[in-house]
């Protein structure tokens, strides 16, 4: 939507991710925060401009767009334009299930991240989450979010999870990427969630995602969908209409399906479907 000021432009929504309370982003060219505080974590991407912060009354500004700013709960802060331009940002609302809350004195200390990694992660996490359908993927990503924001914090990446495995190499990794592997093609159309592949497999998520890539080449949640697609084929190659087979290989509808076959196949489904043989 349009805020009621000029230049002014904000989209906020509550994506289906546990851990994200919410998703903003917005371009403010006169706004100013007062001062007030949050019961989540706000991380921040800039992505244009500059914005001046106090952070539990200390100033900080923030002018570089390869900058990540993290401001922890409970802790009052405020925010402003600092030229007519304006600013551009992304944030991501993280309750204290994602970063525990006494973690918070870090985040004081050094509220803005120069980590080209972190911004990365953060960004792609973002571009997963513009709908709703990429839930798999979208939970994958704050995985790797929050392991890197847990460095920067000085705790372990066990804090409020399951406890990072020992790096695994050779068979051991190859076994445990076989089982996530069998456990996705079990749940081809019904779905998983992160969360419930590491509990079946008792594995750190982080550590499980990099085990899977170095066994198959691609991301568990790459992997998912490319499954899906083949059975799409196949369904529409046998007559069904796209919107039948959509709901039937695990998609979220009609259109979540078209996005991902188009971009697989080259063209839509409902065309794909017209080339097979009658008779």
């Amino acid at each position: 939507m349009r805020g009621s000021r000029t230049g002014t432009e904000v989209r906020a929504w509550r994506p289906a991710v546990a851990g994200i309370t919410e998703v903003l982003h917005a371009h403010f060219t006169d706004h100013a925060y007062p001062v007030h505080t949050h019961d989540t974590w706000d991380l921040m991407l800039l992505d244009d401009g500059a914005v001046d912060f106090a952070l539990d009354r200390r100033r900080h500004g923030a002018w570089d767009a390869s900058r990540v700013v993290l401001l922890p709960p409970g802790v009052p802060h405020d925010g402003r334009t600092v030229d007519p331009t304006g600013f551009r940002k992304r944030v991501l609302y993280l309750d204290t299930d994602v970063l525990p809350e006494r973690l918070a004195g870090h985040a004081v200390d050094v509220p803005v991240l120069g980590d080209p990694l972190l911004r990365r992660r953060v960004h792609r996490l973002h571009a997963a989450l513009r709908d709703d359908t990429e839930v798999f993927e979208a939970q994958s990503r704050l995985a790797f979010v929050r392991e890197r924001l847990l460095h920067h914090l000085g705790a372990r990446t066990s804090v409020g999870g399951p406890a990072p495995a020992r790096p695994a190499t050779g068979r051991e990794a190859d076994r445990l990427a076989a089982r996530l592997r069998e456990l996705l093609d079990a749940r081809l159309t019904t779905g998983l969630t992160l969360n419930e592949a590491t509990a079946l497999l008792h594995a750190h998520p982080t550590h499980l995602i990099r085990c899977f890539t170095r066994a198959y080449g691609l991301p568990p949640h790459t992997y998912l969908t490319g499954r899906r697609i083949d059975l799409a084929r196949r369904l529409l190659l046998a007559g069904q209409r796209p919107a039948q087979v959509a709901t039937a290989v695990g998609f979220y509808d009609q259109a979540h399906l078209n996005r991902h076959f188009t971009r697989h196949m080259g063209v839509p489904p409902a065309r794909y479907g017209r080339g097979r043989r009658r008779g």
